[in-house]
């Protein structure tokens, strides 16, 4: 299985995904959107496999600062992802890409720990 984690390293919840991944003794490749971006490929695949509602995070400090007209004009699957590329930080983190299919987005130890057995 080849696992990519997306996120920010300073992002408390990546730093407990990483960690989780670590401790379980699972390889990962960690891409960095601050450093490296957001790949508009896989947000495509993102969007696709979980979801744009999903995926754009409302609850963070990133959303909260933005002129309500940018909230606004992110309010469906193609304003949503111009905003994600242009901010990387509304995105929900992590997002795993587990193998060629399969997409979550946020750290769930329960669901992570039944993928690992499979």
């Amino acid at each position: 299985m080849s696992i990519t984690v997306y996120g920010i390293p300073n992002c408390d919840t990546v730093k407990k995904a990483r960690a989780w991944l670590a401790s379980e003794g699972i390889a990962y490749t960690f891409h960095d959107f601050k450093k490296q971006g957001v790949p508009p490929d896989r947000l495509d695949h993102w969007v696709a496999s979980a979801g744009w509602q999903k995926l754009l995070n409302r609850q963070g400090t990133t959303w909260r600062k933005l002129d309500p007209a940018v909230q606004s004009a992110a309010a469906d699957a193609s304003g949503a992802r111009a905003l994600m590329l242009e901010q990387s930080s509304v995105i929900k983190r992590p997002v795993v890409e587990w193998d060629a299919r399969t997409v979550t987005v946020g750290f769930d130890p329960d669901d992570w720990r039944t993928r690992k057995a499979a």
